[in-house]
């Protein structure tokens, strides 16, 4: 159906007054209804992101029942057991979040399937948790991460707590492309789903589950609790399990950003609730400056991701991605071989754009590293395939995007579990009168000055989507036999699984195939090409190191230019 026919069918409809407003208001702007309509929101093996609003192309409680729907008849297809074992729907402090969890659920219902739906905001671990704890055949939480305000989004989990793999995400895709009508799909009403147990409302007894788990993270080791500590959830879902957390491991000084604790959709105290952004800890460094404070955390609103400030004698300093996962596996590993329990099969799982450090670190306690495709899921799928075959032990994963996972009873990233080890990884050291950022330069003194950057790109809109294609389409074309003087001596391309060498030669990748270059130079320093998989961008991954923080960083900057410069 063409952009014009689908924009009179949508008004046409008895929809909802603030959908209808907005349709109006774009009568006379083809550009505009065009964005809207040109196609469904992009619907991938980690469910949908998009721009709340009117349209195909938006996040509304049409697109919503059409998720949900192909959700619905996938679960049905596998049988009576998995519709009774049912779905775990979860969300976070967005604007609609709640409405699109309870429209979920109604569409759940009217195929006779079981929801569990929790009645406030909680976490996507918290979700990937609770799937596993009740053994749900599926599980969906309403959330678009770090996104901006105007961002929700429609996140799948399987049965093992986990994001869909590939497969069965095509299963339900090619449901949601069956439904002729969005306009007719089934709802049943709350009142009913509830009289016939067909919706179960959760909170506090699983909330005390989660809170189970979390606590067999503490060491029994002596650290700092009385060190003063300030949490933020940045008006997200993180606040209960973290500073319940936080009190279980014993800390007696934690200050919570009152201000931030309002879950409000529209974020009004930060420009974006992003916790890798230094705007986001405005208030927590001021509160932190007042009471002296040596740590801040920060969980984004879907608590999934943990951003961290260490106060450096002057001012706080935000911890990059990959410098805290450089130090949470330094200390684990380190308390695991104190401890006697670090297993000689033991491997850590990183994605291709997180930093080598990390592997440095496993290196020195052999323990081996395994890099993954970027998205947790991949994580996890490790997770998994050692559980069932025994040939490693994991330990822990991460990415550069501040996502970490230490214990299993989450398949997904979890700044839960983090927050509680960094501040105990903080308390440890200040027991020793050192800081995190001591420990970051004893690592760095050991292993090299690891640096790295990311570049990105906005390109929205169809014609954004164009032009990142044609992008990496081009790197492809006419690849480099150097940057800024440095030879490239592998090229890895991930969409066609291989690996070209500089004399020609090519191997074999053994990772799932994706729209990602690498480039890997004489020195070690690497650069990553890849299209976001949840916003209109493109990102360019840079990693260098040497001998001395200031040599680091000048290669930074003398990469970072030659990036831009490469893909004008």
């Amino acid at each position: 159906m063409s952009v014009n026919n689908l924009y009179r069918q949508w008004t046409q409809q008895l929809l909802p007054r603030y959908l209808a407003d907005e349709l109006v208001e774009i009568a006379s702007d083809e550009q505009a209804m065009e964005d809207r309509f040109y196609q469904y929101v992009s619907f991938g093996t980690g469910g949908m992101r998009g721009v709340l609003g009117a349209g195909t192309n938006r996040m509304n409680i049409y697109t919503i029942r059409r998720a949900a729907e192909g959700l619905a008849r996938y679960v049905a297809a596998n049988g009576e057991a998995a519709k009774a074992r049912g779905v775990v729907l979860a969300y976070d402090t967005r604007h609609f979040s709640y409405e699109f969890a309870c429209e979920t659920a109604r569409v759940l219902g009217a195929h006779g399937i079981r929801a569990y739906v929790y009645q406030e905001p909680r976490p996507t671990p918290q979700l990937s948790f609770t799937v596993r704890e009740l053994n749900a055949f599926a599980g969906v939480i309403i959330t678009a991460s770090h996104n901006p305000k105007q961002y929700n989004g429609f996140k799948l989990y399987g049965e093992d707590g986990a994001q869909l793999t590939p497969q069965t995400a095509n299963e339900i895709i090619q449901h949601m492309n069956s439904i002729e009508d969005i306009f007719a799909i089934e709802v049943a009403e709350v009142s009913a789903l509830e009289e016939q147990s067909l919706l179960t409302w959760l909170l506090a007894e699983l909330d005390a589950s989660y809170l189970k788990q979390l606590i067999t993270l503490k060491e029994t080791r002596e650290v700092a609790l009385d060190m003063k500590l300030v949490y933020t959830p940045l008006h997200g879902a993180g606040l209960a399990p973290v500073r319940e957390g936080l009190r279980a491991f014993g800390f007696t000084d934690v200050a919570i950003v009152e201000e931030q604790v309002v879950q409000d959709g529209a974020f009004p105290t930060i420009p974006y609730p992003n916790p890798e952004e230094a705007a986001a800890f405005t208030l927590a460094m001021a509160q932190g400056q007042q009471i002296g404070a040596e740590l801040l955390l920060a969980t984004d609103p879907d608590a999934d991701r943990l951003g961290v400030a260490v106060w450096n004698g002057v001012r706080y300093e935000l911890l990059t991605g990959n410098q805290l996962g450089a130090l949470l596996l330094h200390y684990l590993l380190t308390t695991k071989q104190q401890n006697g329990t670090l297993p000689s099969n033991g491997i850590i799982v990183k994605t291709i754009v997180t930093a080598e450090l990390g592997a440095k670190i496993a290196e020195s306690f052999n323990v081996m590293t395994e890099n993954t495709l970027t998205g947790f899921k991949y994580i996890a799928e490790k997770i998994a395939q050692y559980e069932a075959t025994g040939e490693h032990t994991y330990l822990f994963g991460y990415e550069e995007s501040y996502g970490y996972l230490i214990e299993t009873f989450v398949r997904d990233k979890d700044a839960v579990q983090v927050a509680l080890k960094v501040a105990e990884m903080a308390a440890f050291y200040a027991l020793q009168g050192e800081t995190l950022l001591d420990q970051l330069e004893y690592l760095y003194q050991k292993f090299g000055y690891y640096q790295e950057t990311l570049i990105s790109q906005i390109f929205e809109g169809k014609n954004g989507q164009e032009e990142m294609q044609a992008i990496l389409q081009c790197l492809r074309q006419s690849i480099p036999n150097e940057i800024a003087g440095l030879a490239v001596q592998c090229v890895e391309d991930y969409l066609t699984g291989k690996a070209t060498l500089a004399n020609g030669e090519t191997e074999n990748l053994t990772l799932p195939k994706e729209n990602v270059l690498k480039f890997i130079l004489a020195d070690g320093t690497w650069i990553a090409v890849r299209p976001s998989g949840t916003e209109p961008k493109c990102k360019f991954y840079i990693g260098v190191v040497d001998e001395t923080m200031e040599a680091a960083q000048d290669k930074l900057e003398i990469m970072v230019q030659a990036v831009l410069k490469l893909v004008k």
